[in-house]
Parts: C-alpha cells; structure tokens; sequence
C-alpha cells in the first residue's frame, strides 16, 4: 500500500513516519493528539482489509496483546477501524530492534546475551500462561529500549491454543530462520515451539549469525527438521558447557527432550546467568539489572560487589571510617595515659531486605510539565547499581515557578510493604516527599491517586535514610517527589533501594 504519512485517523492519531512494513500491516510512528504523546501504529493494508481470515488475524493479534501486560511487552493501548483499515495502537518503543543490536556488535557479551534470553523468556511465560503462543520469536520482533531492556513485539500470527486455526493445514507461519521443526512440518505449536525459536535467537547473540543457512526458506526450514544445531563452542569458544547444555535442551528438535516449559527454560539461563557473572566477577548492561531480579538460590553464586555494590561501597567507607576512628582514639587514650576504651556507635538495619528491581521499574514523573518527561532516558540509573551514574532534573533557573515539583518513582511489582527508602544523591540542599500507589496514570496532570504517607526528605547530605509507615499495606509504586530546589536548580539521584520486611 501507499504510505499513509500525514494522515489523521479517526481525528486523533496523526501518522508521522513509517518506521516497518510486513505482508498485511505498515507500522508507523503516530502522535496521539489527544494525550500528546508518540505512539506505534500497525495499520493494515487495505488491499488485504477485506480478507475476513486475514481481518480476523489482525483483529485477534489487538485482542490477544491487549490481555497481555509485563515490562517485557510491547503495551497494546487501542485499536479501531478508519476508512476500512483497521489499526492497532502500541507504545512507542525508543530504541531498536535486537536484530539491528546483533547487526551492529555481531557477537553479543556472553552475559548480555543470556540477560536478553531470560527477559524474552518471561515475556513469553506470561503469554503461555494466557493460552498466547507467539509462534514468529526472531530478534526482529525483540525491541531494546534505551534502557537497554528487551521488549516482545509483533503477536501478528498468535493465536490461542484453543482456537482452530485460520490458515491452511500444512502452511508454514513464522520466519523459517528460527522455526521449529514442528511447525516447519505444519504440526500443532504450543509454547515448546516459541522456546525452540528463542534458542535459535540465544545462538544468534553468542555466535553474530543463523545456525542454518539455505538457497529458500523451505531449505532453511527443513534443516531445522533434520540437523544438528552447529555446536556453539565451535563458534565461540568461551561459552561455558553449562550455557552450551542449555542452548542444546532449548533447540532439541523433539519435544520430549526439549525444556517442558517457559519456568524451567527460566530457571536453566537464571542458573547460567549466575554462574558466567561468578566466572567472569563482574557485570555490565543488561545483565546488571536482571541480575537483582534472580532468585535467592541463584544470587547465592554470585559475589557481593556484583548484586550490591553500593551497599559494599558505603560498608567499606564505614568500616574504614570505625578503623581511622578506633586508631586516632587509641593513640589519644596512649598520649594521655588514660585506660579508656573507645565506644563505636552503629544501628546496623534489621528486620529488612532490599527489593530487587531491574533498571526499567524506574520512572520519571512531571504531571504539571508541558511534555510529562523529566530527562526519562536516564530513568534506570537510579536502579543500575552504579553510584556513577545519576538520573537528574532539569535545571529550574529561580526554582520550579508554578510548578509544585518533579519527581521519579520506582515499580516494585506486584507491591511490597515499603519499611525504607535509602537514596544517594550528587546534590544537597534540597527536600520532597514519598508518596505510594497502586496505579499511576502516566499522563496525570496532578498528584491525585498519590498518598503522603508522612514521609518527608531533607537532603542535608548525599547518603539519605527515609523510614516508611504503610500501616501494614501493599504498594507497588514509590514516588520520590522533588519539592524544594537547592540554589544550583537541578537535583541529581544516582541510587533509589527500596527495603521491605525480611521473611
């Protein structure tokens, strides 16, 4: 079809750029004049727009990702008809897709790679657990946001497995370069199917390329059904055996042999993914935030500078404090020959852990600002676990005038009893207030849905404790919410972690 750019569907989604195109749909970056805000719309071609089998695919792909909601899916947001061409509204997803990421690096970090696999992983348990198989998993329909967090894209040919399926018995649907074998043969998918194909994707990001290649798509599909996986050794020699056995269960062209669902796959590359960092002794990117999110069974393997190294930071700077302390007070005690012992004051946290939280559960919030952002790009550096990093306002020449204040506030999903909030800061001088929710409407206009909880911020240094009192209940959004400027106009947050009871 024609490009549509510039067109206005139903008065309210002005079509700006087309940024893909697929046999039945272009997708196009819109602008919601409505909200104000970009969105992605997937308008189907309307040459195609009377097909009922083809209408209805598209019909059931709005329905079946409007079900669907997890920080590692792309979010339906509407969907309508203009001019007989149907359409589907998507967030918009600032980044690029992970087949660009592995065009432009080749061989993903190791860590990285397994990082993106279990993000993808979880996206897909939830759809399986809705009955939703994906059925075309390919590192093009995987977005990587700024971020750097991964997001499941285009359900275009999902369907539930208790529907009939609307193609012909036999035909293949999926790209054939991560096709199961079971679907290459036109036998029934489940679940099994799409953690086939994400294997074949974690090959791609270990080794820069395919495992199989053919003169079509038929070729390439039946080697799927007929041979071995290349060893991914063979190709990199630094993959471990334990990531090597996972590739190779994921990939097992029987289903009997192949991970029986969507958990275990998880819990198998959660496992690796802990025992490359102990390897390796370190983390960067991705696989730092999904890192917090493991199981305690998993952390265990991993070294303390890695899941928490800023809590090690400011432990090594208070046992160094104690140290020069106890010295200077000893040697004062030997200069005036007095038999006084020194006494170390401290009020260790107990009763409380950290909540884990990945680099995308942080979010900025300017609900009295023109465009709603406040520098949300730099969102997950709060979570990242860096102290080098900070995410930061804007700078306010005079203070916020009529604007009350900004703020950013962390999902800690699906809601925990807040007991404390430690925040470090790259400015002083400042103050706020920590408000809780359950839901949060990203357009707000005001901190209506917002509750004060009493807890107030003064931040006369760079290392703030705030105690919390949830009477008891559940929230899943913490707001850090900026007040008060200090004389430079801009405040700086290099680390939120959010502490709940323990046990």
């Amino acid at each position: 079809m024609s490009s549509q750019v510039g067109t206005l569907l139903n008065g309210r989604y002005r079509l700006d750029a087309q940024i893909g195109t697929g046999g039945m749909s272009t997708v196009y970056r819109a602008f919601d004049t409505v909200l104000e805000r970009q969105v992605a719309i997937k308008l189907m071609h309307r040459e195609i727009a009377s097909d009922s089998d083809q209408l209805e695919r598209f019909r059931r792909e709005a329905r079946a990702v409007a079900q669907l909601n997890h920080p590692h899916i792309v979010t339906v947001i509407d969907a309508g008809e203009d001019d007989n061409m149907p359409y589907i509204v998507f967030e918009y997803v600032e980044g690029e897709t992970l087949k660009d990421r592995i065009r432009r690096y080749g061989r993903l970090p190791i860590q990285e790679s397994i990082a993106y696999a279990i993000e993808i992983a979880r996206a897909l348990g939830v759809a399986h657990d809705r009955g939703i198989v994906h059925r075309d998993v390919k590192p093009q329909n995987v977005l990587v946001d700024e971020e750097g967090s991964a997001k499941v894209t285009d359900f275009g040919i999902a369907r539930t497995l208790d529907q009939e399926g609307l193609t012909a018995d036999g035909r293949v649907l999926g790209t054939t370069d991560y096709v199961s074998p079971e679907q290459a043969l036109g036998h029934p998918v489940t679940g099994q199917s799409d953690l086939y194909s994400l294997g074949i994707v974690l090959f791609e990001m270990l080794t820069g390329d395919v495992p199989f290649k053919g003169d079509n798509q038929v070729a390439v599909a039946m080697k799927h059904v007929r041979e071995q996986l290349p060893d991914v050794r063979i190709r990199r020699p630094e993959v471990s055996s334990a990531l090597a056995a996972v590739l190779e269960r994921a990939t097992a062209k029987e289903t009997e042999q192949r991970y029986p669902d969507d958990r275990a796959l998880i819990a198998a590359l959660e496992e690796v993914l802990a025992i490359e960092t102990q390897r390796s002794g370190q983390s960067t990117g991705e696989a730092t935030a999904v890192l917090r999110t493991l199981p305690a069974s998993a952390q265990r393997r991993l070294p303390t500078r890695v899941i928490h190294p800023v809590r090690l930071i400011a432990a090594l700077v208070v046992i160094a404090a104690v140290v020069v302390a106890v010295v200077l007070l000893l040697a004062d005690n030997t200069h005036r020959g007095t038999q006084q012992r020194p006494v170390v004051n401290s009020a260790p946290a107990q009763g409380v852990k950290s909540v884990s939280l990945g680099q995308s559960r942080a979010h900025d919030f300017d609900p009295y600002g023109n465009d709603h952002h406040e520098h949300s790009r730099d969102v997950g550096r709060v979570l990242d676990g860096d102290p080098g990093t900070a995410w930061t306002t804007e700078t306010y020449r005079g203070g916020f005038g009529t604007k009350p204040g900004v703020g950013i506030y962390i999902d800690a999903k699906p809601g925990v009893v807040g007991k404390r909030i430690e925040i470090r800061t790259t400015t002083t001088g400042w103050t706020g207030k920590i408000y809780v929710a359950n839901s949060v409407d990203p357009n707000a206009t005001n901190l209506d849905g917002w509750q004060d909880i009493g807890a107030n911020i003064d931040a006369t240094s760079k290392s703030i404790a705030v105690p919390l009192d949830t009477a008891g209940q559940k929230f899943r959004y913490y707001l850090i919410w900026i007040d008060k400027l200090p004389p430079s106009g801009q405040v700086g947050i290099s680390e939120i972690v959010l502490f709940q009871p323990r046990g």
